[in-house]
């Protein structure tokens, strides 16, 4: 009688254990799609109690943490490489490499203007045309500046977004911390499991960071590796910073954190990039394009006389410097007998309006002409954007494979569910019969020994 109850209370024991197998199972089939879920395994052990028996163990998680930083290092440099190539087309198009349009057209039409009034150098119509083929070239010049600055603008923008993003997910992460340390138990929860994974990955698309798992559950997020962002249930707010020529992130304490995460991954760290070091360096280029340009024309002028023999007294192009030349190159009001065509030497002449057209073939640009000067700009802005782009596909083709390794570990697999719970579903069935077989045999003995 002894063996038969003890074989009973094995047996509803293991339906019970069984019954929460179940309930893992369907937890992991109905959490398929959920975003941050790893498979968990409901583990068993031999029990304590009569021999036979079984229990329940710990879920186990099959979250691998290396393959999650694979992930999130991936999801940086593809948020990093796909800001860059959604913003820098911007700048690309301002750019015509093909000579038919913009800065390279006009400063080709301006040096032809020169070469045509040296064939006639008191004509008053080429006279005219020479003043507005300057202030046709100047405007192209300006309007790419313009272009560019117009595009660092917008980054203001976007820059302020992804800084509410990084803040917003901090909070959030701070909050699942805060139910970690509330309830003891929530370190093993699935779900805060997957909502925290979610949380992290969705912040490593925006900027650079590290992370530190405390045996509680809890998360400690550093920005740029060194800067707090989450600390159990606290966060360190950071901020933008746009009233300088260039853009900084400032920490919870107002410190300047820019060098953390210019040059990283992540949107953020693209932004930064871009805004303090890329569109700088093409407005650099493009002034000193302009400012050569300027300068070698107002030069040459200077050294000759006007259409009464006189010396120029105004040149031909004024600009800024401070503020930029290309961002202010303007034309002076001149007449068109002001311009020097000719020379001191041979008044009425067209000495100096050939030496004007010769210019187009002088190296006046870093040992480039002023024409192959601004293609060099332009065709840098192309490899930018070409280079970002490539950068995104390759960087999601190796997402794509972080991604696949981490769902080969810790992704539900619907096909693997359904063969356990058929296993399972099998193991009760024939527990259950045994079951009935013992209260059946119980039932007999219990009326035998009446």
């Amino acid at each position: 009688m002894g063996s038969i109850l003890t074989s009973l209370l094995n047996s509803t024991g293991a339906l019970n254990v069984y019954g929460n197998v179940f309930s893992n199972i369907q937890n992991n089939i109905a959490n398929v799609n959920t975003p941050g879920y790893a498979k968990q395994e409901q583990s068993l052990s031999p029990s304590g109690g009569p021999a036979g028996g079984v229990q329940l163990g710990p879920l186990i998680s099959s979250r691998s943490q290396y393959l999650e930083q694979a992930v999130r290092t991936q999801q940086e440099q593809v948020g990093g490489a796909s800001q860059k190539a959604q913003d820098l087309p911007q700048v690309q198009s301002l750019f015509d490499v093909t000579g038919k349009s913009g800065p390279a057209l006009a400063l080709n039409n301006f040096f032809n203007s020169f070469s045509q009034l040296s064939v006639n150098p008191n004509d008053a119509v080429q006279r005219q045309n020479v003043l507005i083929s300057a202030s046709d070239a100047a405007q192209a010049i300006q309007q790419n500046a313009a272009g560019i600055a117009n595009t660092s603008s917008n980054l203001d923008g976007q820059t302020r977004n992804q800084i509410t993003t990084v803040n917003q997910l901090a909070q959030q992460i701070a909050d699942l911390n805060h139910h970690y340390q509330s309830d003891p138990q929530s370190a093993t929860n699935p779900g805060l499991d997957a909502q925290a994974n979610a949380a992290l990955e969705n912040l490593s698309q925006v900027v650079h960071f590290s992370t530190v798992k405390a045996p509680d559950g809890t998360y400690s997020v550093y920005i740029g590796g060194q800067t707090p962002l989450v600390v159990g249930a606290n966060t360190y707010k950071i901020s933008a910073d746009f009233s300088g020529p260039q853009t900084a992130v400032n920490d919870a304490q107002g410190k300047d954190i820019t060098g953390q995460l210019q040059n990283t991954g992540g949107s953020l760290g693209a932004l930064l990039q871009e805004k303090n070091t890329t569109l700088p360096g093409y407005t650099n280029s493009l002034n000193t394009v302009a400012q050569n340009f300027a300068d070698a024309v107002n030069a040459t002028l200077a050294q000759g006389v006007d259409q009464s023999g006189n010396p120029p007294t105004t040149n031909l192009f004024t600009y800024n410097a401070a503020q930029g030349a290309a961002y202010t190159l303007q034309v002076n009001n001149l007449a068109p007998g002001q311009i020097a065509a000719a020379t001191a030497a041979a008044p009425g002449g067209n000495g100096n309006a050939l030496a004007v057209a010769n210019l187009a073939t002088q190296p006046l640009t870093g040992g480039f002409t002023l024409s192959q000067g601004y293609g060099n700009l332009a065709a840098q802005v192309g490899r930018d954007v070409s280079h970002a782009q490539q950068d995104e596909t390759t960087g999601r083709n190796l997402l794509n494979q972080a991604q696949q390794q981490r769902q080969q570990v810790s992704g539900v697999s619907l096909d693997e569910e359904a063969a356990k719970l058929l296993q399972f579903q099998q193991s009760y069935q024939a527990v259950g019969r045994f079951v009935g077989i013992l209260k059946s045999l119980t039932d007999t003995l219990m009326t035998m020994t009446q």
